[in-house]
């Protein structure tokens, strides 16, 4: 019991209130480690401390709380991901109050006037757009791997896969439009939705060819076909198209580009 710490000693090293800890024991995200049955009085390990800290750190940067027990529960790569999109929400809101800002200082001087047209979005930067391309992509796939996902997740899903496209077809250059498209298509085989996919598929094909991109981006364009062709109940062009993308990872030296898109053909299935 000797590095047992009260509720007060353990917020006032933590940096968490008192009322903030008991509101977290309340929805489990931080449970003291002993709670007295007549008293009702929690004391904390100090081992607690660092996950305290990185609560109290995060809530700082405004991140939910929802999101924080997905960051807590998350490996290294998956806490980046989150961390990304999060940033990527902020950018776009101060963005949003920056523009905002701007106008009412335009109508505040008497240099722009009320009118009834609707308002043109705010001008984005390049790199914000690069930031939420790449932020959007991200968290996109961090969807695409999750297990069960709810109804609302699928249609986030779906509108960051979109997003992060527009993104880089403002500011990316045609093989940033390619993967855009092949995650499109990803997304909607993933949800089990045959044309759409085969749309974005078809996309992503016709960008590589205009431009000449060929490596792994014009064997992943392939497996998007054979992938779509396959959720649509095409199982002839599937495994045509199957076929294609194997011929070009034949030609793709570096493994660590090959074998991601091999994992994918083999568990298709076809080809």
């Amino acid at each position: 019991m000797d590095d047992l710490l009260p509720i007060g000693r353990f917020a006032r090293v933590s940096g968490l209130s008192v009322g903030a800890l008991r509101h977290y024991d309340a929805v489990s995200l931080l449970r003291p480690a002993v709670v007295d049955r007549d008293t009702g009085y929690r004391r904390f390990r100090a081992e607690q401390l660092a996950v305290a800290r990185l609560i109290a750190r995060l809530r700082d940067l405004e991140v939910p709380l929802d999101e924080i027990r997905r960051i807590l529960a998350a490996d290294e790569v998956e806490r980046r991901d989150l961390l990304a999109a999060h940033r990527a929400r902020l950018e776009a809101r101060a963005f949003r109050v920056h523009y905002l800002l701007h106008v009412l200082g335009q109508l505040s001087t008497g240099k722009e006037h009320i009118v009834t047209a609707p308002p043109r979005p705010p001008e984005l930067d390049a790199d914000t757009r690069k930031a939420l391309g790449k932020g959007l992509f991200n968290h996109t796939w961090t969807l695409l791997e999750k297990k069960d996902r709810t109804p609302d997740e699928d249609d986030e899903m779906i509108h960051a896969a979109h997003a992060s496209r527009y993104h880089w077809g403002e500011v990316g250059g045609p093989e940033h439009r390619a993967r855009g498209e092949w995650q499109c298509s990803r997304v909607y085989a993933v949800l089990g939705r045959g044309e759409p996919s085969m749309w974005h598929a078809r996309r992503c094909l016709a960008i590589c060819e205009e431009h000449g991109i060929a490596d792994w981006d014009i064997a992943a364009a392939y497996e998007a076909l054979a992938r779509s062709a396959f959720v649509a109940g095409d199982q002839a062009e599937a495994a045509r198209w199957a076929g294609a993308a194997r011929t070009a990872l034949a030609a793709v030296v570096d493994e660590d580009d090959r074998d991601p898109i091999e994992q994918d053909l083999n568990a298709l299935g076809v080809g």
